[in-house]
């Protein structure tokens, strides 16, 4: 039998309640990129959703604050990129404020519609941006797959309890 939660002192909706039940949800890591007016722009994300089969749709969040915001506000294409459990290092550098995303050691080449397309990953799409939904500090950016490649090895990289891991066995 489970325990049960305590009702009678719930703690009212607020960021951090959010945050600290957000940090008991392991969720598999993705990097986006687009192709920016000043060169390539990316970001870690944890938001990444599958929406619709018929049209192959996906769904990502993106605060308006974030170094990126600019450039997916404007691209018609992004990349999707999903990282293997090799890639916390990757991943760290597209979560960190003020780095070098792509310089070195990023392997990155020039995908189709002029997306950025990092080397190495697990699986990755070039998506037409079809909306970009307002919800609160954030946007939630739909976009419909246009080609991709699901054949990269390895197994997934996750997020879980603030930090990246991977799946045990």
């Amino acid at each position: 039998m489970t325990a049960t939660p305590d009702l009678a002192t719930p703690r009212l909706a607020s960021p951090d309640l959010l945050r600290a039940v957000f940090r008991r949800h392991a969720a598999g890591v993705a990097v986006i990129t687009a192709r920016g007016a000043a060169g390539p722009v990316g970001f870690t994300a944890t938001s990444l959703t599958s929406v619709s089969a018929e049209p192959p749709m996906l769904s990502f969040g993106i605060g308006t604050g974030a170094s990126s915001w600019p450039a997916i506000a404007e691209a018609d294409h992004v990349g999707v990129h999903i990282l293997g459990e090799h890639q916390q290092e990757l991943a760290a550098t597209f979560a960190r404020s003020g780095a070098d995303r792509f310089g070195e050691p990023t392997a990155w080449r020039e995908g189709p519609e002029g997306v950025p397309v990092l080397d190495g990953v697990l699986a990755w799409l070039v998506c037409r941006v079809h909306a970009r939904v307002p919800a609160g500090d954030h946007r939630i950016v739909l976009a419909e797959v246009a080609v991709g490649d699901p054949t990269g090895t390895g197994r997934p990289l996750l997020y879980h309890q603030g930090r990246f891991t991977a799946l045990r066995d």
